[in-house]
């Protein structure tokens, strides 16, 4: 059985962070491993609280999971702070990682900055040139590219200066009034859009962890990227057509055990 890391967050609330990451991971027939960056009191509507992991703690359970089990692929999400980033990029480097997926969690879905100032450019220069993929939506791809995105042909530019600046294949989620939900991937100068259609659906809390975590998982698996991005997108759209819904709102992920098993081969 393969097997894939999540460095994320903890989200009391299961849609997201870590919880969302090992639902996915396991959907999609991988063994999940974790190591916390931090924990959180969180709901669907908002972030109450966030404690950030001590970093030789994080380091300690970064390498405990390399020397016993090695991860086919790693899935980076909420680090909030510089010190934790450089942390994670020196063990993955001495341990050779492969397959990572960068999942650069800036604000949450209700609108919370889960990430510091300083930090930010802390994950361009220690995360991105290590990175398989880096997953940013369109907030986040105006930070990184420095340009502001607000229709295709936008994506297409920031996504290239991404990429070229980073040297890393990128995802750039589409939504956020700029398209129907249509993703645009850049990797070595070859774009591939992904065309989707806007599900209205209101429980998107956690989206974009699942999503980067079915590509992980893929990655994992051994498909090739463009597959591996196709089979997420596949997977998360169906649990969003689904229309599932639990209390006042949550993500896809909290009913992963609804969907079917087409992704576990």
């Amino acid at each position: 059985m393969k097997t894939g890391l999540s460095i994320a967050g903890s989200d009391s609330s299961g849609g997201a962070g870590i919880q969302a990451d090992i639902k996915t991971m396991t959907m999609n027939g991988v063994f999940a491993m974790s190591a916390v960056t931090a924990l959180t009191a969180q709901n669907t509507t908002g972030v109450r609280s966030v404690q950030e992991a001590a970093p030789e703690f994080l380091k300690q359970q970064i390498d405990a999971v390399f020397e016993d089990i090695f991860p086919d692929a790693v899935k980076i999400g909420m680090v909030s702070s510089s010190e934790l980033i450089r942390i994670i990029s020196d063990r993955l480097r001495y341990h050779k990682a492969v397959n990572i997926v960068v999942d650069p969690v800036m604000v949450s879905t209700s609108g919370s900055a889960l990430m510091k100032n300083d930090a930010v450019v802390t994950l361009t220069e220690e995360l991105l040139p290590i990175a398989a993929l880096v997953t940013p939506n369109i907030p986040e791809a105006q930070v990184l590219s420095g340009m502001e995105i607000a229709n295709r042909e936008a994506m297409i530019e920031a996504a290239g200066i991404i990429g070229d600046n980073y040297g890393c294949a990128v995802l750039l989620k589409g939504g956020h009034s700029v398209n129907d939900a249509s993703d645009l991937l850049y990797d070595n100068g070859e774009y591939c859009w992904f065309e989707g259609r806007r599900i209205a659906n209101p429980n998107t809390h956690g989206t974009g962890c699942t999503l980067s975590s079915a590509i992980a998982a893929n990655l994992a698996k051994g498909y090739d990227l463009k597959t591996s991005v196709q089979r997420a997108k596949e997977y998360i759209s169906g649990a969003l057509a689904d229309m599932m819904n639990l209390g006042h709102g949550s993500g896809p992920m909290n009913h992963a055990f609804d969907l079917n098993s087409k992704f576990k081969d």
